[in-house]
């Protein structure tokens, strides 16, 4: 079975090793993308059961499906195959994927010793730019409101439902976002199956209808206030999603996700040792404006936790109602 996995993993439909002119850490980059154990999307084979051990990651494209698997050399180059009728596109986007545009040119973490010590343990990190701005907004939406384990359970639910069969050896289960028009087609009975609440059901719906113009924001660059005014003109859509979005879709290096539950105490803890809200982490970031999304990735890259005390949101069953 092994030769024969191997045998069609030759057969790519486009491939090229990417080197960077600073070594990157692939396993950072790629850490937002994941949407918890079991993700049809995304997965790391670190065994080597599927080809060289790497991350799978299946995507719709313009030009249709593609599966891209993803190795980094001893050497710190990144060997990038992708198959199916959307590979070349995938492939030419794999730099940008790896962090190529961004930027990190007027970021000085030396005013605070804790991150400037973070940042100088973390050299490879970059942020990674996706593209494909629906399928990262349909993400954020199901992980309005609610747990990360609720959204990251709705999300495999739906995918394996409704996800395509990717193309190429990809691992057993995986599956490739269907896109705008099979997302509008969900039924409501399956989004309430999926534990997706009406509200967030309604969300993704509209925002199915205005995806063509949603891509066409990648064409203004890596985030900004345009890019966000353009994703939160989705009814539903607020500032804590299209922060969201447009960290992975563009790779803004400045987009905070103010309303999220956790984010706004870790930032608080990791640069004064105290707890603060949205306005106190806004301001503790004002100093690195331009790059507080970067300030935010290394601090959750570091590892940091903020300690583990004071009231823990409730899962809700919204399939009982």
């Amino acid at each position: 079975m092994t030769i024969a996995i191997a045998a069609r993993s030759a057969a790519a439909a486009a491939e090229t090793v990417w080197a960077p002119a600073e070594r990157i850490d692939l396993r950072l980059m790629l850490s937002q993308l994941g949407r918890g154990t079991g993700d049809p999307t995304f997965r790391w084979d670190r065994d080597g059961r599927y080809g060289p051990p790497g991350a799978w990651r299946t995507l719709l494209t313009p030009l249709g499906a593609a599966t891209l698997h993803l190795a980094q050399r001893a050497d710190g180059a990144v060997a990038a195959r992708a198959w199916g009728p959307g590979a070349e596109w995938t492939i030419d986007g794999v730099p940008e994927l790896l962090g190529a545009g961004d930027d990190p040119a007027g970021f000085d973490p030396s005013s605070n010793p804790a991150l400037a010590e973070a940042a100088r343990r973390l050299p490879g990190l970059r942020l990674a730019r996706v593209g494909l701005v629906f399928e990262m907004l349909a993400a954020a939406i199901l992980e309005q409101k609610v747990t990360t384990f609720e959204a990251h359970a709705a999300w495999r639910v739906l995918l394996r439902k409704h996800g395509l069969t990717p193309p190429g050896p990809a691992p057993e289960g995986m599956r490739v976002f269907p896109g705008p028009e099979a997302w509008r087609r969900i039924a409501s009975w399956e989004w309430h199956r999926a534990g997706v609440d009406p509200r967030r059901a309604r969300t993704s719906v509209e925002a199915t209808r205005l995806a063509a113009g949603l891509e066409r924001t990648l064409s203004l660059g890596r985030g900004g206030e345009v890019v966000h005014a353009r994703l939160r003109s989705v009814p539903g859509v607020g500032v804590w999603t299209a922060a969201e979005t447009a960290q992975r879709a563009h790779g803004d290096p400045d987009a905070v996700s103010v309303g999220d539950f956790h984010i706004h105490d870790i930032i608080g803890w990791a640069l004064t040792g105290g707890p603060v809200d949205d306005d106190g982490m806004l301001e503790l970031l004002e100093p690195w404006h331009g790059h507080r999304q970067r300030v935010v990735r290394i601090i959750l890259a570091s590892g940091f936790r903020k300690p583990r005390f004071g009231p823990k949101i409730t899962i809700q069953d919204h399939r009982r109602h």
